[in-house]
């Protein structure tokens, strides 16, 4: 019996297991995978996050990891804008973050179970029944951080799941680490016909290429990525400068499909649900990584209240469902209409030409994306 079951052991799941733990509460935390281990995302953190992953106990300070300072965007056509981040980030990969947290998980106190699949989660009699590849686990309250697509996702029949295939809902993402002349200080994010490329410097001088697109861009090419790249994604002249130079690092990249940005639910059959789980912010818009961070804080600020016994079980539910909603509500929405936006070539090319005469829009939209620190 524990007092916390969490499900998925990525930034939000790892971050929150800590936070509780740290706090005296007995948790489980249950990953599929092994650490370390590779996924599919852009390596880039809001500054936003510094403090509190330092605060969980990652000595960032010490890594002399790349500070990201400056934007450049480019257009199908190759027209490009560079900008300022007012705010900016750091790179970092998920293969060293996630590992270091979960090392830190441990060392808290926390029951981190790794090659564990959880195949149910039940609510009954108040409280949860985790069923899983290793036995079944009770606690008072369960946690979702099982990512963009999970088992339980499809098992729960959520309603992104039922929903008929259509652009906003079927993205492919594929990830490389690669080594190449790109500035330390600089993210790319470059668009395509039907998607956009993020490059950004990561750890040990490596960088971390990562698209997105529409799975109807990969079937039109036979369902070969090389063939994807080659005929797609390299007609924007700097992806072809980017992918002639680069040496990559991975025998095939790390790859992902049927991604959907439709709206989630926070909570499920009584379930805390939290990062990607609550809701997938666009690639375009940045920040997944910090999202998932903050999102962990104000579910571990709820939980403890209740088990405190200073809420009520449907008063976690609202509290945490409504501070969800005015921590990232506004940023979702801006995400996916500027996702809505930028997916059309001819929209990208004119958006990227107009916005050059006007700098302080551009840092507006940019901060849209951006939270504060936490």
């Amino acid at each position: 019996m524990y007092d916390v079951t969490i499900t998925g052991g990525g930034l939000a799941g790892l971050a929150l297991s800590i936070q509780l733990a740290k706090a005296g509460y007995r948790v489980a935390l249950f990953e599929k995978e092994t650490y370390p281990y590779h996924k599919v995302c852009g390596e880039y953190v809001s500054l936003e996050s510094w403090n509190f992953l330092e605060d969980l106990g990652l000595p960032l300070s010490d890594w002399n990891l790349p500070i990201i300072r400056r934007l450049l965007m480019s257009s199908p056509n190759g027209q490009s804008l560079e900008h300022e981040l007012p705010l900016g980030g750091f790179g970092i990969s998920r293969y060293k973050l996630d590992a270091a947290l979960a090392d830190i998980a441990r060392s808290s106190g926390v029951d981190l179970f790794e090659s564990v699949k959880v195949t149910d989660i039940v609510f009954r009699q108040s409280q949860f029944e985790v069923q899983t590849s290793a036995g079944t686990f009770h606690s008072a309250v369960a946690c979702g951080t099982f990512g963009k697509r999970s088992n339980l996702d499809i098992r729960w029949q959520r309603s992104f799941i039922r929903k008929r295939s259509e652009r906003l809902n079927n993205y492919v993402g594929v990830k490389y680490h690669v080594k190449g002349d790109f500035p330390a200080d600089l993210i790319g994010l470059h668009h395509f016909p039907n998607g956009y490329c993020g490059v950004s410097s990561i750890e040990d001088g490596k960088c971390c290429l990562c698209y997105m697109t529409t799975a109807e861009n990969l079937r039109a090419c036979g369902n070969s990525i090389p063939e994807m790249e080659k005929r797609i994604l390299r007609r924007n002249p700097y992806l072809e400068q980017l992918f002639s130079s680069m040496q990559p690092l991975f025998a095939q990249p790390v790859t992902i499909s049927r991604i959907s940005f439709e709206k989630r639910t926070r909570v499920e059959g009584h379930i805390l649900l939290i990062g990607d789980a609550a809701g997938i912010i666009p690639p375009l818009s940045g920040n997944g990584m910090s999202m998932a961070l903050h999102g962990s804080k104000v579910a571990f600020q709820c939980i403890n209240a209740f088990l405190r016994g200073q809420l009520a079980r449907y008063e976690l539910e609202q509290e945490y469902t409504d501070r969800w909603h005015r921590q990232f509500g506004r940023r979702m929405w801006m995400g996916r209409q500027l996702q809505r936006w930028f997916v059309s070539e001819s929209r990208t090319n004119l958006l990227l030409s107009s916005l050059k005469s006007y700098p302080k829009l551009v840092s507006f939209l940019i901060r849209q994306t951006h939270g504060q620190p936490f």
